[in-house]
């Protein structure tokens, strides 16, 4: 699900949350009462009271022990010493947590989409509290297409602590929430994208 910041910020409710920025308040069943507890959450949003009710919340890792491992080696690098200096400024630790789950439930494809979306949620965080983190290499969630621009041969490569560039919809080259523009994918994307599990019918 891709959901436009600038349209959808506090419009939206549901199994995704509110999208107000506050994620300590997404809990809102389909009766409009704010829970804690998942299970009652998620319940509430059944779209057929034939459809059984949830009754235990299983562990993405638990349900995967193949991706386990991997998920803790990959996700490491959120408390390793690239994001040293953002630490002290914002708590990796569920950030880390969050990077695991979602990197163990992704395992039909696509599986390095979570994780990378995981880290660079940190990396905006971090971002937006001074810390501007390069965290991508080629091996680590590469921009595939800035190894396309050689150095001095194009105006665009990526810089995850630049400025926004100049362009026909930007004339002035300063980044402005109340117009989209295509933004590099981790520090100030304008895009939420979820992945939700696909059903045969």
């Amino acid at each position: 699900i891709r959901i436009w910041r600038i349209v959808c910020l506090r419009k939206v409710c549901g199994l995704c949350g509110n999208y107000d920025g506050n994620g300590k308040n997404d809990f809102v069943t389909r009766g409009g009462e704010e829970v804690v507890d998942p299970l009652k959450f998620g319940n509430s949003w059944r779209v057929s009271s034939a459809c059984p009710k949830a009754s235990i919340i299983s562990s993405p890792c638990n349900m995967r022990p193949s991706r386990q491992a991997w998920a803790l080696k990959q996700c490491s690098i959120i408390k390793s010493d690239v994001f040293k200096s953002c630490h002290s400024l914002v708590d990796p630790a569920q950030y880390y947590d969050i990077c695991v789950q979602d990197t163990c439930a992704c395992d039909s494809g696509g599986d390095c989409e979570c994780f990378c979306t995981a880290v660079a949620a940190y990396a905006a965080a971090c971002n937006e509290k001074g810390a501007c983190i390069s965290w991508r290499t080629p091996t680590i969630c590469p921009l595939f297409c800035d190894y396309y621009n050689v150095p001095g041969g194009c105006e665009w490569h990526y810089k995850p602590c630049g400025q926004c560039v100049k362009t026909c919809s930007n004339p002035s080259g300063v980044y402005n929430t109340q117009i989209y523009l295509p933004l590099l994918p981790d520090d100030y994307s304008p895009i939420v994208t979820l992945s939700l599990p696909r059903y045969k019918k």
